[in-house]
């Protein structure tokens, strides 16, 4: 299968989407000692479509996350999710964090459940919602357990039915399965892409790992080096689905796609490695 043209940022970024970022530009300080971590980053993600985020270490991706999921507010342009400017925390977003938010003193079931237990719903439907959601992510038996009982990848699993539990119709996800071993994290992705693929919800996905954002994403949108970072390209990812994470890497068009990625992506990774040698950029 022959890697498909890639597409201008700009042609991808005509129509708006669930979730559109319009010149976004995000500031942190003021007067000469201000920095700017992206700079006029425009960018679409439809309904049912998994775009995953790459570029360099600094350059932005948890940045333009945060705006969307309305925890930081852009010093120029807008986010909007479903047609309406971004104010305050976007309800319809669930976000997953590279390290997970369980609460030590509570159980797998009691962790998944109290989501919607804040949201006012009775604590006997919230149980048992917890306890379809957790048999769905394979830890049928393990919901009586506590976190320092679980391992990273069970903690993981928890952590995402956390996620998903409020039904939310996008995801956001900051590099989720990075502290994981290369196996594990595999089977994370094949259980993810399984729970996706059931209603398709909107993804937008963080990662250094470029294989796993080909592996998982229909779009693979790649983001230039610190300070200033902009959306430098946006590839399509024509791969058949439903995939397998380590079957779909053995088929020759992965690695075209892998090859193309990198060179809009070599260039920046080697920019950022200079600015930190220099003691620059986060």
């Amino acid at each position: 299968m022959p890697v498909q043209p890639q597409a201008s940022v700009q042609s991808r970024a005509a129509g708006a989407g669930i979730v559109h970022l319009d010149q976004v530009s995000v500031r942190f300080g003021s007067g000469p000692s201000a920095y700017e971590a992206v700079k006029g980053a425009t960018l679409d993600v439809a309904a049912g479509e998994f775009v995953a985020i790459v570029g360099p270490t600094g350059c932005g991706k948890s940045t333009l996350l945060n705006v969307v999921a309305g925890l930081l507010e852009p010093s120029a342009g807008q986010a909007l999710v479903n047609g309406r400017k971004v104010e305050g925390v976007t309800k319809e977003a669930g976000y997953l964090f590279q390290q997970d938010a369980l609460m030590p003193w509570k159980t797998a079931l009691a962790n998944v459940a109290v989501a919607l237990e804040i949201a006012g719903v009775s604590a006997l439907e919230a149980r048992e919602r917890a306890q379809d959601l957790l048999a769905q992510v394979g830890l049928a038996r393990f919901t009586q357990r506590y976190p320092h009982q679980l391992s990273g990848g069970q903690r993981k699993r928890v952590a995402l039915a956390q996620m998903l539990i409020r039904n939310p119709s996008i995801l956001l996800m900051d590099e989720p399965f990075g502290p994981l071993d290369a196996q594990t994290r595999g089977m994370m992705g094949d259980l993810l892409l399984s729970l996706w693929s059931a209603d398709r919800k909107a993804v937008l996905f963080v990662t250094h790992d470029l294989e796993e954002a080909i592996s998982l994403a229909d779009r693979v949108v790649v983001m230039s080096a610190a300070p200033s970072s902009r959306i430098m390209a946006d590839h399509r990812i024509d791969l058949p689905r439903p995939r397998s994470i380590n079957e779909i890497r053995l088929d020759p068009a992965f690695h075209e796609y892998r090859r193309a990625i990198w060179e809009d992506l070599r260039d920046e990774v080697m920019k950022a490695y200079g600015a930190q040698d220099k003691g620059e950029g986060a």
